[in-house]
């Protein structure tokens, strides 16, 4: 066995001598050597708990106008730290902002002292004093108590650090390296206020869908993500095996056949916010792990789908940013209903400049291998209508736009449009180039949907590898009678692209799928 194989070694040393090697950056080296100092002289460096009064931008608000305040008790990072000998002024960082602090030597003790001067960027700490106002207006912490809580090990991956004349070390910007950034979010997020922000926003676009829609009486329920059989949506899925039962199992591609049966069982009103996993390629907006909003409503039709889609974004975007004309990735887009309505072949004439809805599959994949898809050849026609769609049409709508009665034979799951059964009741919302919201009248007979199946089933036998699977319970549950039901679909992380101006999903999914680091 190699020395480097041996279990409880890094490298082939032991962890202590590892981070004491000469091989290892200095700051690392002088980190190290702090935390042997911290152990001679008995400070633990890793406290159990501590229990703050506030946080940072509260404790700050406590001051009001006064020039001294109300005794505080904080924690956080340390983010700058100006050492003048007997005193030092510090900046500490929470999710809240940012807090300065000062410590003087006669206001500690003995302990607390030694541990200012073995501080480094990126610890924990704890500290308790009274509030005051320096001579330049800035909130402090007169520090009368420290406590480490823990101690940084490796320096934070800090964009730029900047020494101002007065020795204040601060922090500037973050990551230069993209990828990085992605694979240690946990860095990224210590360091760049901004993509915490992201997240901090993230969190209150969910939580305001969930009190949209409780408000509206739905329901909100859990679905499988572990499905024997997979369904929903034209996706691969991802496939894994049950030792103890002996059989495939898929991630879900979709909650659609799940929470339909639901509106069978008489819950009228149901929507899920979940994690949904497609095998598919990975690009500006797809993920294979992504979030989705799927509800569906008794009664309801997708012209009742259309004002909710309006509904719970310009809702959202209110609650959230408190405005509805927005900046996304270079384009003003108003948000403000009612939203643009057209129908699908309508808007491909329009941008595209052909009648699709008359012309053959010969010269739709004449068009799209002009387009330069070099496998034009070997699509059928809905996958063609789809690149069409997708080539010429989307990237023409900034606003939000509601296409809609989509063809039949692009819509498994829809009802056929009401005096035209070569359309189905369905529309997406596309905004800025990307389809935000799918929706449907449902299809509730159960022999048209057997025989959407079985037409899918015909599909997948001559290669699709994405067509959908006769499922025979979900066609059981609708034998018992769906009724009238209105479904939708939602991307959240592309709501959440759309409403903090961000250019790819994988600045908004905290632990995005990537490609093998090669770096390492």
């Amino acid at each position: 066995m190699a020395p480097e194989d041996q279990p409880g070694l890094r490298d082939g040393l032991p962890i202590r001598e590892w981070y004491a090697a000469p091989e290892r950056p200095k700051p690392i080296r002088d980190r190290y050597a702090k935390l042997e100092r911290l152990r001679d002289i008995e400070v633990p460096a890793y406290a159990y708990s501590f229990d703050p009064s506030d946080d940072l931008a509260s404790a700050m608000s406590k001051l009001g106008e006064e020039d001294e305040g109300p005794h505080v008790r904080i924690a956080g990072r340390l983010l700058s730290l100006r050492d003048m000998g007997k005193s030092a002024f510090a900046h500490l960082g929470d999710r809240s902002g940012r807090l300065q602090v000062y410590l003087r030597r006669d206001e500690l003790t003995e302990t607390e002292h030694e541990i200012r001067k073995l501080l480094d960027l990126g610890d924990w700490i704890g500290v308790e004093g009274p509030l005051f106002r320096t001579r330049t207006g800035e909130v402090t912490v007169r520090v009368q108590k420290l406590a480490l809580l823990a101690k940084s090990m490796r320096p934070l991956p800090m964009g730029k650090t900047e020494v101002t004349e007065e020795g204040e070390t601060i922090v500037h910007s973050g990551f230069s390296d993209v990828e990085s950034r992605y694979r240690q979010r946990y860095a990224d997020l210590a360091v760049n206020p901004d993509v915490r922000d992201v997240f901090l926003t993230r969190a209150r676009i969910t939580s305001t869908l969930r009190a949209l829609l409780d408000a509206e009486g739905y329901v909100e329920v859990e679905t499988p993500i572990l499905q024997p059989l997979y369904g929903g949506a034209f996706a691969r899925p991802f496939t894994t095996h049950h030792h103890a039962l002996d059989r495939a199992l898929y991630l879900r591609i979709a909650d659609e056949l799940y929470l339909k049966r639901l509106i069978v069982g008489q819950l009228d009103r149901v929507y899920e916010i979940s994690k949904n996993f497609r095998n598919e390629g990975i690009d500006r907006t797809h993920n294979p792990e992504f979030t989705m909003l799927e509800l569906y409503r008794a009664y309801a039709d997708y012209q009742t789908m259309m004002d909710t889609a309006e509904h719970l974004v310009t809702e959202t975007a209110l609650a959230v940013l408190g405005r509805l004309e927005i900046e996304y990735s270079g384009h003003t887009v108003s948000l403000a209903r009612p939203w643009r309505r057209i129908a699908f072949y309508d808007a491909i004439e329009n941008f595209a400049g052909f009648d699709a809805r008359t012309a053959d599959t010969e010269e739709l994949r004449r068009r799209v291998r002009a387009a330069g898809r070099s496998d034009a050849g070997e699509l059928g026609r809905t996958k063609l209508l789809d690149v069409v769609f997708s080539n010429w049409v989307e990237p023409e709508l900034v606003n939000p736009t509601i296409i809609f009665d989509y063809p039949i034979e692009m819509s498994p799951l829809a009802k056929p449009k009401r005096g035209d059964p070569e359309l189905a009741e369905r529309f997406e919302v596309i905004v800025a180039g990307s389809e935000l919201v799918n929706a449907f009248s449902e299809l509730n007979d159960p022999i048209d949907q057997w025989d959407r199946f079985a037409q899918q089933a015909t599909a997948r036998a001559a290669g699709d590898a994405e067509a959908q699977i006769l499922d025979e319970d979900y066609v059981r549950a609708l034998e018992y009678g769906l009724p009238p039901t209105g479904g939708l679909g939602m991307g959240v992380d592309r709501l959440v692209m759309l409403l903090t101006d961000k250019p790819t999903i994988r600045e908004v999914i905290l632990y995005p799928i990537l490609r093998d680091d090669e770096s390492t």
